[in-house]
Formats: C-alpha cells, sequence, structure tokens
C-alpha cells in the first residue's frame, strides 16, 4: 500500500487560498551546510530544550529557555560533562529553571553523548547529523534512542526538528493517515513497522521532491485541517 502525492496535494491545498499560503505555511528544514555550521553547543541546546518539552507545555519551557541558556553557560558539551551532582544539587534550587532533577542529570550526559560522537567521527555533532541520509532517518532515531538520554519515543524526531535536521513526525494525525492508507495498522513502535513507514516516506519524497518535514504536515493536514 501507498499514498498517491498527487491525491495528498489536492487535498492539502484545498486547505489553503493559494499555492503561495500553503508553501509558506510548510516547514523548512536546514541544509546540510547550515547543520554543519551549527555549534556542539547549539545541539546541546536544543536536546536539553527537548527533554524538558516532553510532558509539559512547550511554552514553558521555551519562555524559560533564556534563563536555561544563562545558567548552564551556553550549552558548551565540554563544560556541562563536568557537572556534578552537588551542582545539579545547585541547581534544584534556581527557580528561573524547571526543577526536575531527572531531566537535569541528561545534561552531563547528553553533553557526553555528543563529545563520544565527535571523537567516533573526527568530526562536530552537526556533521554528524548533516550527513546522515533522510532515507533512513528512523535509524538515527534508534540510535538518538539508544546512547541519548531520554530521547526515546517521539523525543528523537522533536529533537531533530528543534535542531532543523529534516525528519517526519509521528504525530496521532500522521499515524492516522497511514492507518486509513493500509501502511500500517497501528501506531508504529516496531523497528520493522518503522522501516515500513520510512518507505512510505521515501516514496513519497521520490515522488514530490519534497522535504520529509512537509510530507509529514501534509499528512497531518490531510486528517486535521486544523493543524
Amino acid at each position: 500500500m501507498s499514498i498517491d502525492y498527487r491525491w495528498l496535494y489536492d487535498i492539502v491545498r484545498r486547505r489553503f487560498e493559494s499555492d503561495e499560503a500553503l508553501e509558506a505555511f510548510l516547514p523548512k528544514a536546514l541544509t546540510p551546510e547550515e547543520l554543519k555550521q551549527k555549534g556542539d553547543d547549539r545541539y546541546l541546546s536544543a536536546m536539553s530544550q527537548r527533554v524538558f518539552r516532553a510532558g509539559m507545555q512547550h511554552s514553558v519551557v521555551d519562555a524559560k529557555w533564556p534563563a536555561f541558556e544563562e545558567a548552564f553557560w551556553g550549552f558548551v558539551p565540554e563544560t556541562l560533562v563536568l557537572l556534578s551532582p552537588e551542582q545539579i544539587d545547585g541547581y534544584m534550587k534556581n527557580d528561573r529553571i524547571i526543577r526536575h532533577r531527572t531531566k537535569l542529570q541528561t545534561i552531563p550526559k547528553n553533553a557526553q553523548f555528543i563529545l563520544d560522537i565527535h571523537q567516533e567521527q573526527g568530526s562536530s555533532f552537526g556533521e554528524f547529523i548533516a550527513s546522515w541520509p533522510s532515507g533512513d532517518i528512523v535509524g538515527l532515531w534508534r540510535l538518538l534512542a539508544k546512547r541519548g538520554a531520554r530521547l526515546g519515543g517521539r523525543s528523537a524526531a522533536a529533537f531533530l526538528r528543534l535542531a532543523g535536521k529534516d525528519t517526519f513526525l509521528l504525530t496521532s494525525d500522521v499515524v492516522a493517515r497511514l492507518i486509513a492508507a493500509g501502511i500500517v495498522d497501528q501506531t508504529p513502535t516496531s523497528q520493522r513497522d518503522l522501516q515500513v513507514v520510512q518507505g512510505a516516506f521515501n516514496e513519497l519524497q521520490q515522488r514530490s521532491g519534497r522535504p520529509l518535514c512537509q510530507l509529514s504536515a501534509m499528512l497531518s493536514l490531510s486528517i486535521n485541517p486544523r493543524f
């Protein structure tokens, strides 16, 4: 089973007044070169922001993020990998940030993850992310879930979206469209089902030339016009 791109485009296009309005609404991913130019500190910041967003209103976390940036010295991995339990205790007394011990403890862990990738690949984390093929984005999700702290489930894709890497999201609306199309019969969680979903997105991308993030948004709009 597959999704016909022309049908998808036509149903989504009807939600908008013009072609320009549709294109302006759809999300944009950063180019590989833009991803490479971002410092490792920006990736650690995005990882941490995603961790704190999980289970909370995003607007609450985002409003406090400038205070996080200040409290954590700009999220430089080489600095934050050295955070001690005593320093975490100190952050638990800082009312300018969100005081969640388990989430705070992920910051030095994810700093170490970024530094490990840097050492293993001989390149920046941004170069590593930029070089990962979109045709296997679920493989990158798997790596992030395995080696990162609290980056499992939907958090891997959400982090990549925050960082600017092209990825699709498995929101309830996207899943509903995939089920309606007969691609999967339930929310995909197994590696087998995720590979099937990846294949469906790869086919749509080949037919449309669009990035995964836009195809994901279009699938959502085909179910929920208020997306």
